[in-house]
């Protein structure tokens, strides 16, 4: 499966074409679904481009999505940069009355397993971010709620092409046996070389603007649709091989 990420915690100054309003993210989602995409992962924002879990942006974030890609499953995310106070974040997602398909819990935020039983009572599945480097994988594998969850999200934050993909593989023998699908995915220099390590693996990964500007080549992406079409891509090459 491959997951399209529009547009991350990332300030639209860093990206001509990064989506904020909820018809930009609606736009975006529809061109990377034609593109390839199976799922979307996406921040509402609210108007000045902060990330924001305000019910009213969530509200109008997903029914513009919705519309333009119907039958996608589309997630948020529930970062603590959002709304620092975990109470604050169970609060505003039980307050929520357009619900998304699912979202992200970080798990080394404080707080991770409050939000993700909200949002589990509210039947939104959850993704379980476990960051490279934070320890939240013994934190995950030790949770109540780890048979709960739609997948784990394998982030690996080191940046870099050369170090990345061994970061990744770190991270993916610290998980083992996942007791839930496997999303791994990298960021700037390293999504790639990381996306090729998930494809070798048969596991499920994602592109997006959140994750990196660039494409395999060193360019600039005009957009989340051409990100995605280049992993597509090499997704058929890797079948095809």
């Amino acid at each position: 499966m491959l997951q399209v990420c529009l547009n991350g915690a990332r300030s639209p100054r860093e990206h001509h074409h990064l989506p904020v309003r909820p018809e930009e993210l609606a736009a975006a989602a529809a061109a990377a679904v034609a593109a390839g995409a199976e799922d979307v992962h996406l921040h509402p924002k609210a108007p000045g481009g902060s990330d924001s879990l305000d019910p009213h942006i969530v509200a109008a974030t997903m029914r513009a999505v919705r519309a333009a890609a119907p039958g996608t499953p589309i997630g948020i995310t529930t970062g603590a940069w959002t709304t620092p106070d975990p109470q604050d974040r169970v609060r505003l997602i039980r307050s929520w009355s357009v619900l998304p398909d699912h979202a992200s819990v970080n798990w080394h935020e404080p707080g991770a397993e409050q939000v993700a039983q909200a949002l589990l009572d509210r039947g939104i599945a959850v993704e379980a971010g476990i960051y490279s480097g934070t320890g939240a994988e013994e934190q995950f594998l030790n949770s109540p709620l780890r048979h709960h969850v739609l997948r784990v999200l394998a982030e690996v934050s080191d940046r870099t092409a050369r170090g990345a993909t061994g970061t990744a593989e770190a991270l993916l023998r610290r998980l083992h046996p996942a007791p839930a699908p496997v999303l791994l995915h990298g960021e700037a220099a390293g999504a790639w070389p990381v996306l090729a390590l998930a494809l070798r693996r048969d596991l499920d990964t994602r592109i997006g603007l959140e994750d990196t500007l660039q494409l395999p080549d060193g360019q600039i992406a005009a957009d989340n649709a051409e990100l995605v079409t280049a992993a597509v891509e090499r997704m058929r090459a890797r079948q095809s091989s």
